[in-house]
Formats: C-alpha cells, structure tokens, sequence
C-alpha cells in the first residue's frame, strides 16, 4: 500500500503508514500541506524530548494517545491526557515527557502570521457536477 493516496486537491495518509517505531511521523510534506507545520511524535513510555523554543512559530499539542507532562520555562508542569491539547507560544521554552505507561502519541501543528479566518464556501451545484466530471 502506498504511504500517500492523492487525488485533485487532496491526499490522505495514516501515522502507521508515514513510519514505525519511536520518533516524528513527518506529516506536511507528503501530504503536501503548505500553510502550516504539522509533525506526529511516538514517543516511548518514560522518555522525554529536548527543551525547545521557536522564533516565531507558534505551536497546538494534540495528545492522540498516552499520557504525557509539559514542562514550560517559567517552570510550570501540565500534564494531558488522551484527547488533551495545549497552545505553546513561540519564545516559551518546552518539553515533553511520556509518564504513561505506553508509547504516548502526539500531533503538533505549527504556524506564524495569523489567522485567515471562516473563509468556508458552500459550492453551486454547477461546481459540483463540474468536479464530478473531472
């Protein structure tokens, strides 16, 4: 099976198929996500990552799977469970570590410049039969 099944204007994938073990699934380029940065991270039971920052990247935590605890630099601690999220501003110092018992599973999603807003359109029907046809 291919790692990334694309069509006109879509791609669609799975963190299983993007790679194995511990570490990043790299998401944005092979499903050629251009507006924001986007990685998956398996992390094992007991490890932690490295402090980090960004210069202007700001970042959303979503934890998938496992239990994990954010260490922030002004020296607070959160932990999240499955289905928690957390927003880390660029400059805020962070690191994660695993405190479950099972490989935690996480999906971080960066970018800068702002917000574009509800910009959602709902099609005419000449535009659907017309991308019916393609």
């Amino acid at each position: 099976m291919d790692d990334v099944i694309t069509g006109d204007g879509w791609a669609i994938s799975s963190l299983d198929r993007l790679g194995d073990g511990p570490g990043f699934r790299k998401i944005r380029t092979p499903l050629g996500v251009s507006a924001f940065g986007m990685n998956a991270i398996v992390l094992p039971p007991g490890i932690e990552t490295g402090r980090h920052y960004h210069e202007r990247q700001q970042e959303v935590y979503f934890l998938h799977a496992g239990s994990i605890e954010m260490e922030f630099g002004d020296g607070a601690t959160q932990r999240l469970e499955a289905g928690g999220i957390a927003r880390v501003d660029p400059s805020t110092v962070r690191k994660i570590r695993n405190v479950g018992d099972t490989d935690a599973v996480y999906v971080v999603v960066g970018g800068a410049d702002g917000y574009v807003g509800r910009d959602g359109q709902v099609p005419s029907e000449d535009e659907v039969r017309y991308q019916a046809t393609q």
